[in-house]
């Protein structure tokens, strides 16, 4: 199972469900896209990668803030979606855990990946692939499910590496792997990056007309994690 799990197109079957969801989601909207977009920073005028891009929700926000985007999803559904939400961008279907032979090196400014890298066994050699397309002074930001939240909801020692399958809101079945934040440390410096900033973000204010009691609670402990990775010499 490990050696597929990267390659399953987890959101295919409900990417339009996904993405009714998420325009406006807590998670989405409101907590992990403010997050992201803020460690990116000022993107007018950058060419700014979007990796796993979903139906293009972030690719949106870039490109209204004058980026140049490219994106890609393994999910031709998503990738379809995408086209349509952002016309200006470019998308195209690829897997996050297949070189990125399609792109030249140090093509980018700045490069993105939401959500995405937990669900790739070697993320090491997807990180990498995303320094490659890096300029030398570029930055990756990364954003994932907080280590301590999915340890303390599913139990078991915080320091093993293992695979997760559950089914979230809509009876969406999906597999991940947890792993504790040494080792997502660790994987970043192997890809040869560095962390510049680390956040665990708490969600934009307008967040708690949606759900008062989410809100709540990621005012007192964290449910994502985000990283700036700039690359190391």
């Amino acid at each position: 199972m490990n050696e597929e799990l990267g390659r399953l197109s987890q959101y295919e079957s409900f990417a339009d469900e996904f993405m009714d969801h998420a325009v406006d989601g807590f998670y989405n909207a409101h907590y992990d896209r403010p997050a992201c977009l803020g460690l990116l920073g000022d993107v007018a005028g950058k060419r700014v990668l979007d990796a796993a891009c979903g139906p293009g929700l972030y690719a949106g926000q870039l490109v209204q803030a004058s980026a140049s985007v490219v994106g890609f999803d393994q999910s031709a559904r998503m990738v379809a979606l995408a086209r349509e939400r952002v016309p200006s961008a470019e998308f195209r279907m690829h897997d996050l855990a297949d070189p990125l032979d399609w792109l030249a090196d140090s093509s980018f400014d700045l490069a993105l990946c939401a959500l995405a890298l937990e669900y790739v066994d070697d993320r090491v050699g997807a990180l990498r692939e995303l320094r490659r397309v890096l300029e030398p002074n570029g930055a990756l930001v990364i954003s994932r499910q907080h280590p301590t939240a999915d340890w303390l909801r599913h139990g078991g020692s915080y320091f093993d590496s293992r695979i997760i399958e559950e089914t979230w809101s809509k009876g969406w079945h999906l597999r991940y792997w947890l792993t504790p934040l040494q080792q997502t440390c660790e994987e970043v410096f192997r890809a040869g990056f560095l962390i510049e900033r680390l956040i665990e973000p708490q969600p934009a204010r307008e967040a708690a007309r949606l759900n008062p009691a989410e809100y709540e609670l990621l005012q007192q402990a964290p449910g994502f994690l985000a990283m700036r990775l700039v690359p190391r010499p």
